[in-house]
């Protein structure tokens, strides 16, 4: 289904209208699947293919709920100021900056610099500061030197990722068993499949990082926010572990990988103690130490 001809209005309340917006609400990123290819046995809702259009459709009605959050909460502050609230000037300005950049078509996650428009942008839960990722949907030969993604890299100048996929490779790929997928991939030139790659930019966009714990009952992925410490990380696990955190035992995914595990790692110095202050680190192997 081609979501842009579905939402045209929305910020008036048509096409999926409320539904669609309060469902981008409750998201903390923004995954817009757009067309990068052409097929006439496949008709595209207003008759031609063009990602730029289809991303503006979307973009614009997302802006249109911006600014008419953004207006609400301007006359707020209005009032605020007439009550002679302290600090409220400040929270203005920052909402009257927001919603001049909105009105120049400008993304509100496009003011990093700025940061109590930022806050403010934040507070507001507003549609057009989350993160995204344009999933370009390609043809079997659409991955190079294919100019329907031109609008998505344009459109990756305000922060916004790009992974290419084929919605057709992906489709045979899921039909395969692990070996021969491998072997396709390979074939392919390519070193992980579509999905695979949308999960690991989701990943990074939304800051998050992997760690493991590897026993000999089970091996374990954890998801944790980039930047944290080995203590909180090892709160992800249970808060016992973090209670009563002691040392962290250490092995970088690589190093892990690389020596045959846990033991070949110690043989070749590749094992380390870290204290609760440690930042973990992307794919490091972990073994917590702690007493409640």
């Amino acid at each position: 289904v081609d979501i842009a001809g579905l939402v045209a209005g929305a910020s008036r309340g048509e096409g999926l209208g409320n539904q669609f917006l309060a469902r981008i609400r409750e998201t903390q990123a923004i995954a817009h699947v757009v067309r990068c290819f052409e097929d006439g046995d496949i008709t595209h809702v207003s008759g031609r293919v063009s990602p730029q259009e289809d991303i503006e459709v979307i973009d614009t009605e997302l802006a249109l709920a911006d600014l008419e959050t953004v207006a609400k909460a301007i006359d707020r502050a209005r009032r605020d100021a007439k009550a002679g609230r302290k600090g409220i000037q400040t929270r203005r300005a920052a909402l009257e900056r927001l919603q001049t950049q909105l009105n120049e078509g400008r993304a509100a996650r496009a003011i990093e610099a700025d940061a109590d428009a930022l806050e403010a942008a934040r507070e507001l839960r507003l549609l057009t500061a989350k993160p995204v990722m344009y999933i370009a949907n390609v043809a079997e030969d659409g991955f190079q030197d294919n100019p329907l993604l031109a609008p998505l890299v344009a459109a990756a100048g305000e922060g916004a990722a790009i992974v290419p996929v084929c919605a057709k490779i992906e489709a045979e790929i899921a039909q395969l068993d692990e070996g021969e997928r491998a072997e396709f991939l390979e074939d392919l030139g390519v070193a992980a499949a579509g999905l695979d790659r949308v999960a690991q930019t989701g990943h990074r966009l939304l800051g998050l990082q992997d760690f493991f714990t590897a026993g000999p009952q089970e091996a374990r992925a954890w998801t944790i926010r980039a930047g944290t410490a080995a203590a909180q990380a090892a709160g992800a696990i249970h808060t016992d572990f973090e209670r009563g955190f002691i040392r962290a035992e250490v092995i970088a995914g690589d190093d892990y990988l690389a020596c045959g595990g846990e033991q070949g790692a110690k043989e070749a110095g590749r094992w380390r103690l870290e204290g609760r202050d440690y930042v973990v680190q992307e794919g490091d192997v972990i073994h917590f130490r702690f007493n409640v």
